[in-house]
C-alpha cells in the first residue's frame, strides 16, 4: 500500500479538478443559460457521470491518502491506520478504495474485461463511415429526428444515403437507436447480451465508451485515466456528429461528406487515428481490470 501525505496528493487533487475544469466550462455555461449542444451535451446525457464527478480526484485502489477525512465519506472508501508517509514517522488515519469493494465490482470487473479483451482482439473495421447516425433518422418524415436540427441533405437525400449503402453497425447501444425502417438494413443484429462478440476497436462508439467503462470503475482506477478516456470520447464524438446527416455548420462543424469518395476517405483516416489513439486506453482499462480481479481473488 503507498501512502501519500497531504502535500503529496492535494496538489495531485487540484490539478486534476483543473484540468476538468478546462473540458466541462463550455457544457456548464451553456447549461446554466439552458441552452443545448446536439454534440457537446452528448457526454453529460448519454453517459451518467456528471462533470462534478469527473472533476473528483481519486488515486485509485492500492493508494492510501493521509489527512483525507473527507473520502471517507465517499462509496468504496474506508479509513485505516498506517505508516506515514514520506518519511514521516509514527502512524496516521489515512483513506483509501477498501478491497471489500473491490471484492463487491468482481461481477462489474468481469464484465469489462471479458467485453474490452474482445475488443482488442480484433482488428478495427474502418469501412461503417458513421451510417448508424444516419439509420437513426432514416425516413425520418416517419420516424422524426433525434437532434432539432436540419438535416444536410434533407429527408430524401438522407434516405437515398442509407440505402445505397451496406450499412455494418457492430455497436448494440448505436443499433438500438436505429428506426424501425433501419433496423433490417443492418448487415448484422447485435444485441444488448452479446456485446462480446461484436465489439471491434474501430468503431467510434466502441472508442467513446472507454470512457463510460473507466468511470464505472471509479473510484478503484485512477481518475487521470478516466480524463483521459473523457478527453478521448469528446474528440469522436466531434467527428461521430461532424459525419451525421446533420448540418452544424452554424455551430462551426464542418461536414465529412461520408456520401462522397472523398468523404469517405477522410472518415477512415481519422477513424483510424481515433482507434490507434483508444487502443493504449484500452490496454490500460484490461490491465486495471485484471489487477483488481486479483485483488478480489485474493480476498473471496
Amino acid at each position: 500500500m503507498r501512502v501519500l501525505s497531504a502535500t503529496e496528493w492535494r496538489p495531485l487533487a487540484d490539478a486534476h479538478a483543473g484540468r476538468v475544469d478546462e473540458l466541462v466550462r463550455p457544457h456548464l455555461a451553456r447549461r446554466a443559460d439552458q441552452v443545448k449542444h446536439p454534440v457537446h451535451d452528448f457526454l453529460f446525457t448519454y453517459y451518467s457521470q456528471r462533470p462534478a464527478q469527473l472533476r473528483r480526484w481519486h488515486p485509485g485502489h492500492g493508494v492510501a491518502l493521509e489527512d483525507a477525512d473527507e473520502y471517507a465519506i465517499l462509496k468504496g472508501y474506508e479509513q485505516v491506520e498506517c505508516a506515514r508517509g514520506s518519511g514521516g514517522h509514527g502512524a496516521a488515519h489515512s483513506t483509501r478504495v477498501a478491497d471489500a469493494y473491490v471484492v463487491s465490482q468482481r461481477p462489474l470487473l468481469t464484465q469489462l474485461h471479458t467485453l474490452l479483451a474482445a475488443t482488442a482482439a480484433r482488428p478495427a473495421q474502418l469501412g461503417c463511415f458513421g451510417l448508424h447516425e444516419w439509420a437513426m433518422v432514416h425516413r425520418s418524415v416517419e420516424h422524426g429526428t433525434r437532434h432539432d436540427w436540419p438535416l444536410r441533405l434533407g429527408p430524401d437525400g438522407t434516405d437515398a444515403v442509407v440505402e445505397s449503402h451496406r450499412v455494418a453497425c457492430s455497436h448494440f447501444d448505436a443499433f438500438r437507436f436505429f428506426t424501425p425502417s433501419a433496423r433490417p438494413l443492418n448487415t448484422v443484429q447485435p444485441g444488448r447480451d452479446d456485446r462480446p462478440a461484436f465489439e471491434q476497436p474501430g468503431c467510434l462508439h466502441a472508442g467513446m465508451d472507454l470512457y463510460k467503462h473507466a468511470f464505472r470503475l471509479t473510484p478503484m482506477v485512477p481518475s487521470d485515466l478516466v480524463a483521459d478516456c473523457f478527453e478521448l470520447a469528446r474528440d469522436i464524438r466531434v467527428l461521430d456528429m461532424r459525419a451525421s446527416p446533420y448540418d452544424l455548420a452554424d455551430l462551426g462543424f464542418a461536414p465529412v461528406r461520408i456520401e462522397t469518395t472523398e468523404g469517405k476517405a477522410a472518415y477512415v483516416e481519422t477513424q483510424r487515428r481515433f482507434a490507434e489513439r483508444g487502443a493504449p486506453l484500452r490496454t490500460r482499462l484490461i490491465a486495471e481490470c485484471e489487477r483488481l480481479l486479483e485483488v478480489a481473488e485474493a480476498r473471496v
